[in-house]
């Protein structure tokens, strides 16, 4: 193709397997040619091939290279799946008929000039095998095909990995063996621990989105003959913390390698702990994190967003002097209301100056109060009134200043079940206006109408693991089962996590504790029917008609701690530049 040929864009129907000049309509940079080659075999140490799509420059030079792996199918088209699945609350955003699904996409960064590979796992796009997510062996065939990629003419040897959720979930698992061409890696809203983050919410089992993940693999990237992991009966045999998820977490404070995090206080029961945790456990001294609070797909597409990738990776696999280490390590969104919020800096993550305050539970006010209220009472609810007003309780605390609660949340609770032996408990944080209205804000999968933060606890999983524990956030060892009797009342400490709110004075936070899901408001304009796939849990323990009670005052201490920001102390004679943010 010559400078002088009209440039008319390449449908993907239209490329063959090898090489082909294509022309991509780029969202950012118009029509672009470039090589797309289709179906390059890449070998792996077992004698298995895999196959990937590589897209790069049209001429001789070796390209720093920007990998994404998943098993959802390289050849397919992030905007058609995603517009079939989830239609109008994706948000606005746009990228080329050539990016895959969650994938950087070969528009905006061959025409930077990096090669892009979207690689697909074992049992998918021609492979022939068994597909296990998240495994060592997932992240060996990750390694193999990092070093044999590395290898290629068209490459410079510098690679990083990018990408989101199930892309980003892999980079973390690869990233702990070290392949020595991985140079940086974009892991953006995956999770990191297999049970913690999805499987097993606080010990309760998920039961819908892990598993219907899975189940779209057949319609998607599956090579006929290969098999799946039947996730229900993993679950049903590893209901507990063992090796089969420590083979699927592994060590992230093995993980050495630059990084520019992206997470989300919007995806809370799949990516936000997990994407948090593997930023906060890893050892790479050179690492970045940004945490917002609105849709996934909507900000890691932006043209803001892969400004700043393209800037991380032109620093570290181009060696390109662009100032990007004086980049402050942690930038967060500090939520007001939905999609309107501060953007501000800070030094690291948990905020060091940040004070954790205890509001104490007064069941007799159905109030959450600064002092512990000097009089005993009790809050009962129905344990298993899904959808019903008497099947929760919660309580109550108006703000008399501007607070900012940005961190852990912990919730402590003497509680117990007047039947069965053990109760299932579904914790919700939520901001209300001064007229005592729910504000919303963006949350799993695309939801329009979320809250704060969410917590979860079965209560024979109460046990902490204490070397891992902190005062604002428990870590639950899962490793054996605490039953309780009827009428035991027992305390537990409930992980809350992560979010960065903003309350202004005469705004209220509201805590909700309930034995079942904790319902969504209605979402505009769409069917409930047609509300997109989210996390559910089932399978709970809690006794049919039970009663969970919770005790408060008197000698109980249930409190919920909240992480107060305060702001920064200027610098002598001067403001500090982290306390300046930018209005979103």
């Amino acid at each position: 193709m010559t400078a002088t040929d009209e440039l008319v864009p390449t449908d993907p129907s239209e490329v063959v397997p090898g090489l082909n000049r294509i022309v991509v309509r780029s969202a950012q940079l118009g029509l672009q040619p470039m090589i797309m080659e289709k179906d390059v075999e890449v070998p792996l140490r077992d004698g298995t091939v895999l196959y990937a799509n590589v897209f790069r420059p049209d001429d001789e030079l070796e390209h720093a290279t920007v990998i994404s792996a998943d098993v959802y199918g390289k050849d397919s088209v992030h905007v058609a799946f995603a517009g079939k699945t989830l239609g109008t609350m994706l948000g606005s955003y746009e990228c080329s008929p050539f990016c895959a699904w969650e994938a950087p996409d070969p528009g905006y960064w061959v025409p930077h000039g990096y090669a892009v590979v979207k690689l697909a796992l074992r049992g998918t796009s021609g492979s022939v095998g068994h597909v296990e997510i998240g495994t060592s062996s997932e992240a060996r065939d990750y390694y193999d095909a990092i070093e044999f990629l590395a290898t290629q003419p068209w490459s410079s040897g510098a690679i990083a990995t990018n990408g989101v959720s199930q892309l980003a979930t892999n980079q973390w698992r690869v990233a702990q063996l070290a392949p020595p061409h991985l140079k940086a890696m974009i892991p953006w809203e995956g999770r990191s621990d297999a049970y913690r983050d999805l499987r097993f919410h606080g010990g309760i089992p998920e039961t819908r989105f892990g598993r219907f993940i899975l189940g779209t693999l057949s319609g998607r990237g599956l090579t006929p003959g290969s098999t799946v992991e039947n996730i229900v009966e993993a679950m049903a045999a590893h209901p507990l913390w063992d090796d089969y998820w420590e083979d699927r977490s592994g060590d992230l404070s093995a993980i050495t390698t630059p990084m520019y995090v992206g997470a989300s206080w919007a995806t809370m029961g799949v990516h936000t702990r997990g994407t948090i945790e593997g930023f906060r456990q890893s050892s790479s001294p050179e690492k970045w994190i940004e945490i917002h609070g609105r849709k996934e797909w909507e900000t890691y597409y932006s043209r803001e967003r892969v400004e700043r990738q393209r800037r991380f990776l032109d620093h570290f696999l181009k060696g390109d002097d662009n100032g990007f280490e004086r980049t402050p390590r942690v930038r967060i969104e500090v939520r007001e209301s939905f999609y309107e919020g501060l953007t501000r800096f800070e030094d690291e993550w948990p905020i060091a100056r940040t004070e954790y305050v205890p509001l104490y539970l007064d069941a007799t006010t159905m109030t959450l109060r600064d002092e512990p209220p000097a009089v005993a009472g009790e809050a009962s609810y129905e344990a298993t009134a899904e959808g019903r007003p008497e099947g929760g309780v919660s309580f109550t605390h108006v703000f008399g200043e501007p607070t900012e609660l940005t961190g852990y949340m912990k919730l402590r609770l003497w509680v117990c079940t007047d039947a069965g032996d053990d109760l299932d408990l579904f914790v919700g944080i939520h901001k209300l206006d001064h007229h005592g209205r729910e504000v919303h804000f963006p949350d799993f999968n695309h939801v329009e109408s979320g809250r704060v933060s969410t917590g979860w606890l079965r209560v024979s999983h109460r046990q902490l693991d204490e070397a891992r524990s902190t005062p604002y956030q428990p870590w639950h060892a899962h490793t054996e089962l605490l039953p309780v009797s009827p009428g035991e009342l027992v305390p537990v400490e409930i992980e809350i996590l992560p979010s960065a709110t903003l309350f202004h004075a005469g705004e209220a936070v509201r805590l909700q504790v309930r034995g079942t899901e904790i319902p969504l408001d209605r979402i505009v304009g769409i069917a409930p029917e047609r509300w997109p796939n989210r996390y559910r849990h089932d399978e709970t323990v809690n006794h049919p008609a039970s009663h969970h009670r919770i005790a408060t005052g008197g000698g109980h201490d249930s409190h919920l701690l909240v992480p107060v920001v305060p702001p920064r102390a200027p610098a002598a004679g001067r403001g500090s530049s982290n306390d300046k943010g930018e209005r979103q």
